[in-house]
């Protein structure tokens, strides 16, 4: 007989993002979201992988303070192409050149998540890689999808979970959600690890 799923630990979102906000109410957890409010700039030399992992457990620190007897959740996204950075585009006309520099070319997404247990002051950390291959694409076609789906708070323009899907070629990594801007299957087994249990 399974054992009763005992009241988990209070849980924290480090983040205001409202695509990792949902992927995180897929687990079925209560959980509330605070803002990290950190300087997202990355360092001199540093790879984009790097500055996601750095990030991710930066904005976790960044709330613990408030949050004392929690387990907090840090995460960040950094795209890049042909080693450019590709960030958020912020409005159209930078959203088209992104996806006209995209076109027919891999972007690879690094997406870290990292788990603080404020207590005690442990960190679980993981980043997972994500490649995505565009399709040749036409004026005509990024405008269509710009109109459509406006994903400008989106790294490299790439809304995977909605119409940008039909942009892609294929996708190659570990976990789909990590393109979204969240691993689930890292943290998750992060959050077991931790004594909070996700099924």
């Amino acid at each position: 007989m399974d054992q009763p799923r005992r009241q988990p630990r209070q849980l924290i979102l480090a983040s205001t993002s409202r695509y990792r906000r949902e992927l995180l109410e897929r687990l079925g957890i209560p959980f509330e979201t605070a803002a990290p409010q950190i300087d997202e700039s990355a360092l001199a030399g540093e790879s984009p992988s790097d500055t996601a992992l750095r990030l991710s457990v930066l904005k976790a620190r960044a709330v613990a303070p408030r949050f004392a007897g929690a387990l907090i959740i840090g995460s960040d996204q950094v795209a890049s192409s042909a080693g450019v950075v590709m960030g958020k585009p912020g409005n159209h006309a930078n959203a088209v050149r992104q996806l006209q520099a995209l076109s027919g070319k891999a972007a690879d997404f690094h997406t870290a998540v990292s788990l603080l247990d404020a207590p005690n002051g442990d960190v679980q950390s993981r980043v997972v890689p994500c490649r995505v291959v565009f399709r040749k694409l036409s004026d005509q076609t990024i405008e269509n999808y710009l109109q459509r789906e406006q994903p400008y708070d989106c790294a490299a323009s790439a809304k995977a979970e909605g119409l940008g899907i039909a942009l892609i070629e294929r996708i190659e990594t570990d976990d789909p959600t990590s393109l979204i801007g969240l691993p689930l299957i890292a943290l998750s087994a992060m959050l077991e690890r931790a004594g909070l249990r996700v099924v």
